[in-house]
């Protein structure tokens, strides 16, 4: 009897462990929040669209001399892609990216990465940097937007290689991006740690 209690209460222990798993995983799995602080997860979305997560500050002059470039490449791709603004600084209200979204007339949904979950998964090091998922939400670009910039506080007149948008092109045709990370010039996030 003894044996069939300890085998019965090691049984009852392990399945209230493993049934923890699941809402565990459920709260570590939440990625981002929206800025009413709802959980979302952008990779998770039903649609059978190209994901395109722009990680930016809105501290980092260069990711805002971007916001126009932003907002015409996700205009150009609109039809084929899901693009998503991601800030990963934890200090940063969500009233303060209201602002920033207001000054710099973006339309594009928002989302907060205080734990950096979706800077993990994009492999994303700096603002402004952008991190492309396939249909099967394979990552298979993430750095800088073009070569607009040469290094910080140094630019183009004009950018002379496309990287986004070569990548966003591959990936509606299925096909491997020719260079799937290319550094990119702006704000470290690790800065945010």
């Amino acid at each position: 009897m003894g044996n069939f209690l300890s085998l019965f209460i090691g049984s009852l222990l392990a399945s209230v462990f493993v049934a923890g798993l699941p809402l565990a995983a459920a709260q570590t799995q939440q990625t981002a929040f929206d800025l009413d602080g709802r959980a979302v997860d952008p990779l998770a979305q039903g649609t059978n669209r190209i994901v395109v997560l722009m990680f930016l500050r809105s501290d980092c002059p260069i990711s805002s001399r971007y916001a126009p470039v932003i907002q015409q490449i996700s205009a150009r791709y609109q039809h084929d892609t899901s693009f998503f603004l991601v800030y990963p600084d934890k200090n940063q209200s969500p009233q303060s990216i209201r602002n920033y979204l207001a000054e710099y007339g973006y339309a594009l949904p928002a989302l907060r990465d205080p734990e950096h979950v979706l800077v993990k998964q994009a492999h994303a090091e700096i603002t402004p940097e952008a991190a492309v998922f396939d249909l099967e939400r394979k990552l298979v670009y993430h750095g800088r937007i073009d070569n607009w910039y040469v290094e910080f506080g140094s630019s183009r007149p004009a950018p002379t290689t496309h990287e986004l948008s070569d990548a966003i092109q591959a990936a509606m045709k299925g096909k491997p991006v020719a260079k799937n990370a290319v550094k990119g010039v702006g704000c470290y996030i690790s800065d945010l740690d």
